[in-house]
């Protein structure tokens, strides 16, 4: 949405907003926000409001968080006598020049790069979540909230309504939700994204997970998020919906039933880094719980039509060509994982990369995918593989990259502390989601 300041302060006005959340998101991909009255609202668009940072990186500066005005949305779930609004902020040294350490302008500045060459690109998500009952005292529990399995309806499918809420709540967001269902796991749902451009995805995919704990709390429901909160049942994955055009022609899209050059060096590109982004994609010990059991892909190879590949080519036409992603997870920071996979592709393409016939999944026996190179297998490997790689220095800030590993190092030393691994999980992952 294309606002001027005035026009927002007279919807302000108009609308009887009397709080603003100046809403931010951390390294582990969780929102942050700042209220503020709206008094203070102008000052926010003319200088920006004080942030102390010290609470969510290692920098002991003030930074400023100045609202991107496009990003304005009514928070539905608050009385109208008495609105709230959010903006999405962008984060700037007090001099007004862009923090080193933030991950939104990490994104905007490269896709604005990608476009002076000819390139746009448009993502989408897929992202499922589990509703589990509260106890008496509303505290979560691991009890599903239905047994309903894929694609079932009500009344098997107890979550319908609160599916429906939540979509009906992103809409009158202005976030665009484009279909919900049940998943395969008891309790277990997925809601989709329209594509939209880089950096409006990587913020409804932050919002989102706020808004369905948000509508499940209000439901006396808890939703989670975790890769894989339960044993022995299905985990929950984020997909990563991609579609890229240059020069305004898309390069996903198939003559005579094959991928353009640039679509298969595209495709190679982020095959090759595969290993290298697997930490930012699934940044904790329960991502790799969640990676090699019930479908989620472990092994680096694509396909047209088999599902259970790490990237999946969409056999259409037209503005419908993309391709999915398949190994993320929602504890990803969407940030750090949009701009990786972009750059992995375009290195792809830059360096002309052939897409290897043989990584391509025409079956689903087990001998097959033993054949094909695996992801990494724990945190701790997928750590150390990234931190070695030249292609993740080159494309992500040193700042940034210091704030995160370091989180990734404070998680597998409490980990490693733990006596009671599957207790820490929980702890952790389950019930500070």
């Amino acid at each position: 949405m294309n606002f001027s300041p005035k026009e927002i302060l007279d919807f302000v006005t108009e609308n009887d907003v009397k709080f603003i959340r100046l809403t931010f998101c951390d390294m582990q991909g969780n929102l942050k926000n700042i209220a503020i009255m709206p008094g203070e609202l102008p000052r926010a668009f003319s200088h920006g409001i004080v942030l102390d940072a010290a609470g969510f990186s290692d920098c002991y500066q003030d930074l400023l968080l100045v609202p991107d005005i496009s990003t304005l949305s009514v928070l539905p779930w608050r009385p109208k006598s008495g609105r709230v609004v959010r903006f999405f902020c962008n984060i700037q040294n007090l001099d007004g020049t862009p923090y080193a350490g933030e991950l939104r302008y990490t994104l905007q500045s490269y896709i604005q790069k990608l476009y002076t060459k000819g390139y746009s690109c448009e993502l989408g998500t897929k992202s499922e979540f589990y509703l589990f009952d509260c106890d008496h005292d509303g505290k979560p529990t691991k009890i599903p909230h239905d047994h309903a399995g894929y694609l079932d309806v009500a009344p098997l499918d107890k979550c319908e309504n609160v599916r429906r809420e939540i979509c009906l709540s992103l809409e009158e967001m202005g976030l665009h939700p484009q279909r919900s269902c049940h998943k395969y796991g008891a309790g277990q749902n997925e809601i989709d994204f329209k594509c939209s451009e880089p950096v409006t995805a990587a913020d409804n995919m932050v919002h989102y997970k706020n808004v369905v704990k948000t509508i499940a709390a209000q439901n006396g429901l808890y939703a989670s998020f975790m890769p894989k909160p339960l044993s022995g049942t299905y985990g929950s994955a984020l997909t990563i919906v991609m579609s890229l055009k240059y020069q305004n022609r898309n390069i996903f899209e198939l003559e005579n039933k094959k991928l353009s050059p640039e679509g298969s060096a595209f495709i190679a590109g982020i095959l090759d880094h595969a290993p290298e982004m697997t930490v930012f994609l699934n940044p904790i010990v329960n991502s790799y719980t969640r990676l090699r059991h019930s479908g989620a892909p472990n092994h680096i190879n694509w396909s047209f039509e088999n599902r259970n590949p790490l990237i999946r080519v969409h056999e259409a036409v037209g503005e419908s060509a993309r391709i999915d992603i398949r190994s993320a997870d929602c504890c990803c920071n969407p940030y750090l994982s949009f701009r990786l996979l972009l750059a992995a592709g375009i290195d792809g393409m830059n360096r002309k990369l052939i897409l290897p016939e043989d990584l391509i999944v025409t079956g689903t026996s087990s001998k097959e995918f033993r054949e094909f190179q695996t992801l990494p297998a724990t945190l701790r490997e997928a750590c150390e593989i990234a931190e070695k790689s030249e292609f993740i220095r080159e494309n992500l800030p040193e700042e940034i990259l210091r704030n995160f590993y370091q989180n990734v190092k404070k998680q597998l030393a409490l980990y490693d502390a733990a006596e009671d691994k599957a207790i820490f999980e929980e702890q952790q992952y389950f019930l500070s989601e």
